[in-house]
């Protein structure tokens, strides 16, 4: 697995038991920094910190996306898990320059088959594909 998918794999977390616990995830991010030494250290990558930042300060655009594109699902009747992989897909599509669009849909898959169904992966590659197809004309 490469340090980027940890990244993403890492970020998928504090996403997630934020949306689950109704947390702020900068807070949450910041909390779960425990510096590199001793037995208990699980440092932040770089990555999951752009991420988590970057998902934060674009929540409101990115939900309305997933809310505009999720045919037929209700932001509230998404699993977490997939609601949360959505977030992170459509931020590396549309605001992450270092990543091309289609790594940042295989990589949602990826989170979505280990971590979810296979119907998930599906749906997931639905909505994220339809928001690729349009990304020039969204105003972000």
């Amino acid at each position: 697995m490469s340090a980027r998918s940890k990244a993403r794999k890492q970020a998928l977390d504090l996403l997630y038991e934020t949306d689950i616990r109704g947390t702020n995830l900068v807070e949450t991010l910041i909390a779960r920094d425990v510096p590199a030494e001793g037995p208990d250290a699980r440092p932040i990558r770089e990555y999951t910190r752009e991420l988590v930042n970057g998902v934060s300060d674009n929540r409101r655009k990115i939900d309305e996306l997933i809310t505009t594109y999720a045919q037929g699902w209700d932001m509230d009747r998404l699993p977490a898990v997939d609601r949360n992989i959505l977030r992170l897909g459509i931020y590396e599509i549309l605001w992450s320059n270092a990543v091309p669009t289609s790594v940042a849909i295989d990589e949602a898959l990826d989170l979505a088959k280990e971590l979810s169904s296979d119907d998930s992966s599906k749906y997931i590659h639905g909505v994220l594909g339809r928001i690729a197809s349009i990304k020039d004309t969204i105003s972000i």
